[in-house]
């Protein structure tokens, strides 16, 4: 397995300029390193995707899944027992953000000790005397190290720069702006795509369509359309990714590394569990006679979220802004999107084969009934844990599916006003996958045709227009990568996020009390540095003068 050299580094706790200046434990010299050993350092590198390094309750708060941005967006609830519980996680569903919010911290330190390990594989392979095929391996390094610049890019608003040649205890939030971090980002993802080839040996190890796909999020996030095309479109003809078969797929761990991965990251029971998917643990849902272990229910749908897969009698989505006029609740008779069963638990619903009651919900009260099912597996799988760790399994997580990669190529040709034919296919292709999905033949059952009336329908050319194709394309991203980390993303590059928000706190507010007199001002878009930083950074943090903000 790709991970299984994942204690090569040993880390303990550390201040924060150690932290920037990670050593490898008992490091290979130079002369020492071959083809055999640095297989070591590139798997600790990689394990930097799990964001585990040191307890549980680090990966839970910074995962790298960032479901924790979900729940900053209008899709999810924290969930869990009650307000309190994780309550550093409330902070941020109400907006309200703190410097010593131990998320901020989490999120910052997980992808950094990334970073640093990064940049230390880069030097031992650069220096090494014995390893063949250099620019392949330090080409997948920097991919990994732009993938980790670009999370801490979107989630923070400054962060310190530096690569392998740098000194990591000089580089400061203000050395450079957001500007030049996203330019030295793309730098390394194009120079990536040109060196590495278009498979690895190894599964899970980055290949040239990998850079390709993150450097079209990259661009779409600075709106640089014609890049996203022209990235997104090196995945696409490259033949090797295709929309999964059915919805369903992606909950499969015989699914692992096809169809639609393109980015994911490798977990694995072997070990006695210590590769698991620790980020997303707290999430697994509660389950009546413990078919996923006891699981602590983190992370539900908003009944927002529940609500925009109504469709109408064309099968659509609602798109004039009326899809929460309605909700979807147990005595709701309308058309939905089947993707709404396969991403969230409803009760009287199945879900992954068996009966979903109030009994799988553990604080209705509170957070009200849509568990996540995508993360979870069949219960009765042989590849489930019984037991702790909850519901965990061999299943990978994708940081990117194709279906993404397809949506993001239709938003920019949207936005360009060029070619709206190719990015009605684009988004209808998508939704062919979400009809071909009701299958009762498909196990495990997420959906009963016999109770739902699922209807999913394909835009026509009628009323296609700029402003209509981009409701769609922003509606399609919603539904289809709904709690996969996307959407408090989407929301912050499209500019809405403080809008969407706000009338979300409004609204929703009449169903959860807590979220009552929440509120979100522009300045809270991005998570401050935390504080632990600042404060120890010896007044490095501080400097606000060598760039023009």
């Amino acid at each position: 397995m790709l991970l299984a050299f994942a204690g090569t580094f040993s880390l303990g706790m550390v201040s924060c300029d150690d932290m920037l200046d990670m050593k490898p434990q008992g490091q290979f010299t130079s002369d020492q390193l071959d083809d055999s050993s640095i297989e070591g350092v590139m798997a600790a590198a990689y394990a930097g995707l799990q964001a585990h390094f040191f307890g549980n309750n680090e990966a839970f708060a910074g995962p790298i899944t960032n479901w924790i941005f979900d729940v900053r967006s209008d899709d999810a609830y924290k969930g869990g027992g009650g307000v309190s519980m994780e309550a550093n996680i409330h902070q941020l569903e109400v907006s309200n953000i703190q410097s010593d919010n131990v998320s901020c911290l989490n999120k910052w330190q997980n992808n950094y000790f990334a970073v640093s390990r990064c940049n230390k594989a880069i030097d031992a392979v650069v220096n090494a005397d014995g390893v063949s095929d250099k620019d392949n391996l330090i080409a997948q390094l920097k991919t990994l190290r732009a993938w980790f610049y670009f999370d801490l890019i979107r989630v923070f608003d400054r962060i310190p720069y530096f690569t392998q040649n740098d000194n990591p205890n000089a580089a400061s939030p203000w050395q450079y702006s957001r500007e030049q971090i996203f330019g030295f980002i793309k730098k390394d993802l194009a120079d990536a795509y040109m060196t590495l080839p278009p498979s690895q040996s190894q599964p899970g190890r980055f290949n040239k369509y990998v850079a390709a796909a993150i450097h079209a999020k990259v661009s779409a996030f600075t709106s640089s359309w014609g890049e996203v095309v022209e990235y997104a479109d090196y995945v696409i003809n490259s033949g090797k990714y295709e929309l999964y078969p059915n919805f369903l797929d992606m909950s499969k761990v015989e699914f692992n590394n096809s169809y639609e991965s393109v980015l994911a990251i490798q977990f694995s029971t072997a070990n006695n569990n210590a590769n698991i998917n620790w980020c997303n643990l707290l999430n697994t849902t509660y389950s009546a006679g413990n078919l996923f272990g006891n699981g602590d229910d983190f992370f539900l749908a908003s009944q927002n979220l529940v609500n925009a897969f109504r469709t109408d009698e064309n099968g659509l989505p609602y798109l004039d802004g009326t899809f929460n006029d309605v909700k979807v609740t147990t005595n709701y008779d309308g058309n939905v999107d089947p993707r709404l069963d396969f991403t969230v638990g409803r009760i009287g619903m199945p879900f992954r084969g068996h009966s979903y009651t109030m009994e799988w919900t553990r604080a209705y009260d509170v957070y009200g009934e849509y568990s996540g099912k995508k993360g979870l597996i069949d219960p009765s799988s042989s590849d489930m844990v019984q037991g702790f760790p909850w519901g965990a399994s061999p299943l990978n997580f994708c940081l990117i599916r194709y279906a993404d990669i397809l949506l993001l190529k239709a938003e920019a040709l949207i936005e360009q006003n060029v070619n709206l034919k190719g990015a009605r296919e684009l988004i209808n292709e998508v939704r062919a996958k979400a009809a071909r999905s009701v299958d009762a033949n498909y196990s495990p059952v997420d959906c009963n045709p016999m109770v739902a009336s699922y209807k999913v329908g394909q835009y026509p050319e009628t009323g296609w227009t700029q402003d209509y194709a981009r409701r769609a394309v922003r509606m399609e991203r919603r539904l289809e990568l709904a709690m996969e980390g996307n959407r408090w993303f989407d929301l912050v590059r499209w500019g809405i996020a403080e809008t969407t928000m706000n009338e979300y706190f409004r609204t929703e507010s009449q169903l959860r009390s807590y979220l009552d007199g929440a509120q979100m001002s522009a300045d809270e878009t991005f998570l401050p540095i935390p504080l632990a930083e600042v404060e120890n950074s010896g007044g490095l943090y501080g400097e606000y003068d060598k760039v023009d903000l």
